[in-house]
């Protein structure tokens, strides 16, 4: 039996098309880090922050975490982590949990390697809530849900509005362990916030040329689409098959997965979201493409 999709899909035309339930939400997990990514380069915009110089007491800037190029290891590396949230416990302080993941040390000199880490992307949203002294929800209202209209995508920061998403899992999960944040919402709004990003909403168009150019990171990945990919500053960047370029990101937690993305190579271009359930990003990648090649 197939697993269950929801989507949400829009073109450079503007046809639409949705699967599955238009009004359930669901966690973004790393889509989040897109949406990261994108308000730091806004406030880099204003001159809030720096985009090149070395953060305070710090030897990597917000370029190399945006782009996971800092050098620093990650939590999920941790057997402790895993096990803390299998067993449905509080999520550690986040002292704590740097404390226990950085015993790993610096995998590289900043900017000489590339390694996935959520840990960076933690510190970019203490970063953000730091530098203008609002919470990253207030931010995220002023840079990306007002401009954009959205109006079901929030940070879901407690276990009471986490369990109201619409797996029956998320019932059992803190968000407090995603340390960076956990944007939830809809199918059609994540599509909506990468399909506002290029259509030039957001940012200046140098700013998301910055943005998109891709750290090459291989070829094809086992039982995924991906024929190239790369890593640019919050956003996943490569080719898929049969459908050239593909720019967004794709997410993954303990009981669900995502991928939304924008293909720009398209006779119209497309904006899609999948939503499932599982641990394999691949699933939702992979109905995304065949979603994407069904709209040719």
């Amino acid at each position: 039996m197939p697993p269950p999709f929801h989507s949400f899909w829009i073109t450079a035309s503007g046809k639409t098309g949705q699967t599955g339930s238009p009004r359930a939400r669901f966690p973004y997990w790393s889509l989040t880090k897109t949406a990261l990514a994108i308000v730091a380069l806004r406030l880099v915009e204003r001159g809030v922050l720096n985009l090149d110089a070395p953060l305070p007491d710090q030897t990597y800037t917000l370029r190399q975490l945006l782009a996971h190029t800092a050098g620093l290891p990650d939590y999920t590396s941790l057997p402790d982590y895993h096990a803390a949230v299998a067993a449905q416990t509080p999520p550690w302080p986040q002292a704590d949990m740097l404390k226990r993941a950085m015993k790993q040390g610096m995998l590289f000199a900043p900017g000489q390697g590339w390694s996935y880490s959520n840990i960076g992307y933690a510190f970019v949203a203490n970063l953000i809530e730091t530098s203008t002294e609002l919470p990253l929800d207030t931010v995220f209202k002023t840079h990306l849900r007002d401009p954009l209209d959205l109006t079901d995508t929030v940070i879901d920061q407690t276990p009471e509005t986490f369990a109201t998403l619409h797996w029956p899992e998320a019932a059992r999960y803190h968000p407090g362990w995603v340390y960076h944040r956990c944007l939830a919402g809809t199918a059609r709004e994540a599509a909506l916030l990468i399909r506002g990003l290029f259509d030039g909403h957001l940012l200046e168009p140098a700013t998301l040329e910055t943005m998109c150019v891709a750290h090459p990171l291989g070829g094809e990945l086992p039982n995924r689409p991906w024929t190239t990919h790369g890593y640019g500053l919050g956003l996943m960047r490569g080719t898929m098959k049969m459908v050239g370029t593909a720019i967004g990101h794709s997410g993954a937690g303990p009981f669900s997965v995502n991928a939304v993305y924008y293909f720009p190579d398209r006779p119209d271009p497309a904006t899609i979201a999948v939503f499932t359930n599982g641990t394999d990003e691949g699933v939702a990648e992979n109905e995304i493409l065949r979603l994407v090649q069904n709209l040719a």
